[in-house]
């Protein structure tokens, strides 16, 4: 094999291992939205078995991030990879490691919805988390379209979806306080109720951090400190500056 043949074949190998690291890593993101689907309809349901299925399954989730970080050290290791490719796969063990965590507040979740199952579901069966979960999970699928397309501008635009998560979290914090007040019985399901949207803000926040690794696997450029409002603004003056 001549040396110009020789070069194409490692560069085409290294680029088939990105593209099976990208894979796992879409292949991770898949199972860890299954987790959070199941994690809030176990609660919403009362399905104590559901619930608990996603606090088993969370060694999963654990085990594909160790898998997929030591085939990132070992291509950060033996290929030397050039700029566009160390960042992608930074991004990559940035990324699995939210996944991770993303994967952590999924099993408190099924674990609360699994000791909460057997007790008297309140009268509006939980809707207030229903519809932050709804809110939560496209985030997650939007946020994982943009990694998988490395589509920057709609790694932003779910970004900026963030804040509504905020919001709708702030809201149920402070109804759940308000019934605690009125009445001290509500006192643990309402505790129960803000430690699972406290988890469900947490995973927002996680999906948010994947479209910002999108933006720096694209631009090279860390949006992780600056203000949404003003990141367009940077990129077009990056852009600008070359």
């Amino acid at each position: 094999m001549e040396k110009s043949d020789l070069s194409q074949h490692i560069s085409r190998r290294f680029n088939e291992d990105l593209e099976k690291i990208r894979g796992r890593v879409l292949a991770m993101g898949g199972f860890v939205e299954d987790q959070l689907a199941k994690a809030v309809t176990a609660l919403v349901e009362g399905d104590s078995r559901l619930g608990e299925s996603v606090v088993q399954d969370d060694f999963q989730v654990n085990a594909m991030e160790v898998t997929i970080d030591e085939e990132c050290s070992r291509i950060l290791a033996t290929r030397a990879p050039a700029a566009s490719d160390l960042r992608l796969i930074v991004a990559i063990i940035k990324a699995i490691t939210d996944l991770e965590r993303m994967g952590d507040e999924c099993e408190k979740i099924g674990l609360i919805a699994a000791r909460l199952a057997v007790e008297e579901r309140p009268a509006n069966k939980y809707r207030e988390v229903k519809h932050l979960g709804r809110l939560v999970q496209s985030i997650v699928h939007d946020a994982l379209d943009a990694f998988a397309r490395l589509d920057p501008d709609a790694a932003l635009r779910v970004a900026r979806m963030d804040k509504a998560v905020d919001e709708e979290y702030e809201a149920i914090q402070r109804q759940s306080i308000t019934f605690m007040m009125e009445d001290p019985r509500n006192i643990s399901r309402a505790l129960d109720v803000m430690w699972i949207v406290r988890a469900l803000e947490r995973i927002g926040d996680h999906a948010k951090n994947i479209c910002e690794y999108v933006i720096f696997m694209v631009h090279g450029k860390d949006i992780r400190h600056i203000r949404l409002e003003d990141v367009e603004t940077v990129l077009e003056r990056r852009t600008e500056g070359g």
